[in-house]
């Protein structure tokens, strides 16, 4: 490319798009989700067309927050979700509810568990020796019960193969006993 010597990079106008200019992209559908107007149900991996659109005023540590515009396959009614880096994951906006999910509600009821735990210990230190001993107890009785299933296992694994070998001559004798006669 030829550029002339009196080029100036600075008199080019620049481009003004403005800021909540949306993108058409290709996208998976991030959960399991049913939309509200048709009750049709829309599978975590379904591929869609979507509009993105960066949300005004509001950013995570400095990463911008994106929304996502879908369409039902059923129905068409939009349907539209964003990102939440907070937590690594997506929150549901409009037109569609998102189903169920066992895994994640566990493991906030087990983190929420293990805060109230943290405080309690911290406050009182009492709480952390009677915690140490049921931790202590819960360990034994576990390994307790390993112990007892590996004997189990044990006793029903001892197979006596020259009783079953003896066994077996006996009743080849006994057949050919009942040949002979």
């Amino acid at each position: 490319k030829y550029y002339p010597p009196d080029f100036d990079p600075a008199k080019i106008p620049k481009l003004k798009l403005p800021k909540d200019r949306q993108y058409v992209v290709r996208l998976m559908a991030p959960f399991n989700m049913r939309c509200k107007t048709c009750g049709e149900y829309i599978y975590k991996g379904k591929k869609f067309n979507a509009r993105k659109e960066t949300v005004q005023n509001e950013v995570y540590l400095g990463l911008p927050i994106f929304r996502f515009y879908i369409k039902c396959t059923r129905c068409l009614a939009e349907i539209t979700f964003k990102t939440d880096p907070e937590n690594t994951d997506y929150t549901m906006e409009h037109g569609a509810t998102r189903n169920f999910q066992a895994e994640k509600l566990l493991e906030e009821e087990e983190k929420r568990m293990q805060k109230e735990r943290e405080e309690e210990e911290l406050n009182n230190p009492m709480k952390v020796l009677e915690n140490r001993t049921k931790d202590s107890k819960l360990e034994m009785e576990v390994l307790e019960n390993l112990q007892e299933l590996k004997e189990l296992n044990q006793r029903q694994a001892n197979v006596d193969f020259e009783a079953m070998l003896k066994q077996y001559k006996e009743l080849e004798e006994e057949q050919r006993r009942k040949e002979q006669e």
